[in-house]
């Protein structure tokens, strides 16, 4: 479980605001990557507060609202598909966690980033490989970064129904592809992310005409 280790070490060293930041949604074909940087009370306990992959959709959404209700401060930034095109997702992802810090309005003097890459923030920085399952901070990021994409997601998938966004939030499922087989990309496709696009398709009408009877 997370706890307040890493950021009571920062604080032991002179920081006065340690923030902790990670992102949702780097793997997926479509839609913006999301990152969140919560900046939190020195050992607030908010029951339930873990890993934003091992909770549930509801679980999320009432921590979401408790996180941004106790929080010092939170900020939420993202880079968008056409971003993740030009620049790659990986410097896409570092944007996203570049402007969620440029929205805390006092300035952190330490960053505690889940994973194994710096972000190159301008201040110090501790990553934490599987943070958020280790520091309360990143969780409460990976909380925000997360239910904020997914709402994302449902809004875009009021917008092109056709894709089904709020069965899979953009990423690769077979029901994706098979509707990236129909219709071709959106708007909000990340083109980068769909050069093996017709390596999938042909694969899914190899198993339609092998197995025509799940496709019924």
């Amino acid at each position: 479980m997370p706890d307040y280790s890493r950021e009571q070490a920062a604080a032991a060293l002179g920081a006065l605001t340690v923030c902790g930041i990670d992102e949702a949604g780097r793997g997926p074909l479509a839609g913006p990557v999301y990152a969140a940087a919560v900046v939190l009370p020195d050992g607030l306990l908010i029951e339930g507060l873990n890993d934003s992959k091992k909770l549930t959709p509801k679980k999320r959404d009432v921590l979401f609202d408790i996180i941004k209700e106790e929080a010092v401060e939170y900020g939420i930034g993202i880079a968008t598909p056409e971003e993740i095109d030009s620049l790659n997702i990986l410097q896409a992802t570092f944007l996203a966690m570049n402007r969620a810090v440029q929205e805390l309005a006092t300035p952190p003097d330490f960053a505690l980033v889940d994973g194994n890459r710096d972000p190159e923030l301008g201040i110090p920085t501790e990553t934490v490989i599987k943070g958020d399952s280790l520091s309360m901070s990143i969780a409460a990021a990976s909380i925000l970064a997360k239910v904020s994409r997914d709402r994302y997601m449902l809004e875009m998938a009021e917008k092109y129904p056709e894709y089904h966004f709020e069965k899979h939030k953009g990423y690769g499922t077979k029901l994706h592809y098979e509707t990236l087989a129909e219709y071709g990309p959106s708007p909000i496709h990340r083109k980068t992310f769909l050069r093996t696009l017709d390596e999938h398709i042909a694969k899914l009408r190899k198993e339609s005409e092998e197995h025509p009877e799940k496709t019924e």
